[in-house]
């Protein structure tokens, strides 16, 4: 067995072939042949030297009685822990099969074991030794203001002076500062905010023009662009450059609010559907199946107690469940122009009503701006008559400013948030209406919010997708004449 594991190795005279070649000299030597000869590259992760190591012992396990012996190079070259080693000394004492290291040669006796062990200890101190090492320089680099990655968008990692620093991309930068601005200052979505980039032609990479949503939520929470670094979940101050200013920075955060973007979620699962038999919750798997074509990934859904003894044993693929789904919005497309204008009324006037809530909130937040500015004026009438001194004044002056600062950032969320309801009900509806060319294409984050608007309590009966319509949209499965409508009423 040959093994390099890092390039200083190789730079020093242990690359693989210099291994290949002394244990080819050492069979030719003594009259012997190599059957099979194990190569791990320093490239190699640590998966693939295990499973390397793995196949060797089998190997050995398995075709004991035909072999001499395992050759290696150096004891370290056999294995790089303890663990490792005594497996190779439970195939020389059980199977037979003796431990030949070709430029360390021991006796086959107490004492050359001994010798190979006090070896093989060595090396696996200085495993875990450079392990811990590198631990240590990677948190001092951190503590010292560095990135021990690649830098994120919008910054580049160049080599000044044999040291890796951060520069700003002369590209991307500009983009990361613009999608923060349109984001914290022109009443945009992370939907409008792509549509907006699109049309500016602002482009991601050169490789893929559109900006993602995922990329888009990622780089708006990442705090790297305030200049700081991460580590282990703890953020450090930075030694690179800043892209975003710290006021551009907490006006992003209070308007992106609790909004949680999640690529990796099944459309159906995550608690959207219960069981129809037992009540539990729905969930997804995803399988993969070698096909004429390649590897195709498909989706199924079913009950979490699915293997509970007694439960029926059914799974639905994401295809079918799609099927009934826009089996579903055919039912709701209207094709007459005044009942679909009469709807869009209906809906326009309970969107108002839902904000209710919304409203209130935005009211509380006036009143307390209103009590803010009164005791701004009370603190200045104070000072006029000189019953605060300066000190007390300017500090109370500058609490004021940042509870009013707060307040009205608190204040365009909540304007944003009612604007986002609104806007986002509207084209719910509008894309009802056009669903079937485009529901294949949404993702995850666009399906579920259609679902969880237009319907409630999905339950999944056999294969069956049932569900209860949210008013009024239940108006229109029912088949509502024109008729029965009464102004904005149903």
């Amino acid at each position: 067995m040959a093994r390099v594991s890092s390039r200083e190795q190789e730079r020093e005279g242990f690359s693989l072939a210099v291994q290949e070649e002394a244990l080819r000299h050492y069979v030719q030597k003594v009259g012997g042949e190599i059957v099979r000869m194990f190569r791990i590259a320093e490239t190699a992760s640590k998966t693939d030297e295990r499973k390397a190591f793995r196949e060797l012992v089998a190997y050995a396990k398995k075709h004991a009685f035909e072999l001499d012996g395992l050759l290696f190079y150096k004891v370290d070259r056999a294995a790089r822990n303890l663990f490792d080693y005594v497996e190779l000394e439970r195939l020389e004492s059980e199977y037979g099969v003796p431990f030949i290291s070709v430029s360390q040669p021991t006796d086959d006796n107490p004492a050359g074991r001994m010798m190979r062990r006090t070896l093989a200890n060595m090396a696996s101190f200085y495993t875990e030794q450079q392990s811990v090492d590198v631990r240590e320089g990677l948190a001092r680099r951190v503590q010292e203001g560095w990135f021990i990655s690649k830098a994120p968008y919008g910054y580049l990692n160049v080599r000044q002076e044999g040291r890796s620093i951060v520069e700003i991309c002369p590209d991307a930068g500009p983009k990361v500062r613009r999608v923060f601005h349109l984001f914290a200052y022109e009443n945009l979505t992370l939907d409008s905010l792509i549509e907006r980039l699109e049309r500016e032609g602002i482009t991601y990479r050169p490789n893929c023009a559109k900006f993602a949503r995922s990329s888009l939520h990622s780089m708006l929470h990442d705090r790297s662009y305030i200049g700081e670094v991460q580590h282990h979940g703890q953020w450090y101050p930075g030694k690179h450059e800043p892209l975003v200013d710290h006021a551009t920075w907490s006006r992003v955060q209070e308007l992106i609010g609790g909004h949680f973007y999640r690529s990796h979620e099944l459309t159906y699962g995550g608690e959207l559907i219960k069981c129809g038999h037992c009540g539990y919750p729905i969930t997804g798997e995803r399988k993969f199946k070698q096909s004429s074509t390649g590897e195709r990934a498909y989706t199924y859904y079913r009950c979490a107690k699915y293997n509970r003894p007694g439960h029926p044993r059914t799974r639905v693929r994401e295809e079918a469940l799609d099927q009934q789904v826009l089996a579903l919005f055919d039912k709701i497309r209207i094709q007459d122009d005044s009942v679909r204008d009469w709807f869009r009324a209906v809906l326009a006037s309970q969107t108002r009503d839902q904000q209710h809530e919304t409203r209130s909130q935005r009211e509380e937040l006036q009143r307390q701006v209103t009590m803010a500015l009164g005791q701004q004026e009370r603190v200045v009438n104070l000072r006029v008559d000189g019953e605060i001194d300066a000190e007390t004044f300017a500090r109370k002056q500058v609490e004021l400013r940042d509870r009013l600062a707060a307040l009205k950032l608190q204040m365009d969320a909540v304007d944003r948030s009612n604007d986002e309801m609104a806007d986002l009900v509207s084209k719910v509806f509008e894309l009802s209406q056009t669903l079937r060319e485009k529901w294949l294409t949404a993702d995850y984050h666009c399906k579920r919010r259609i679902l969880e608007i237009i319907c409630l309590n999905f339950r999944l009966d056999d294969v069956t997708l049932c569900y209860e319509m949210r008013k009024p949209f239940d108006v229109l499965v029912e088949g509502l004449p024109v008729q029965w409508s009464r102004g904005d009423r149903i």
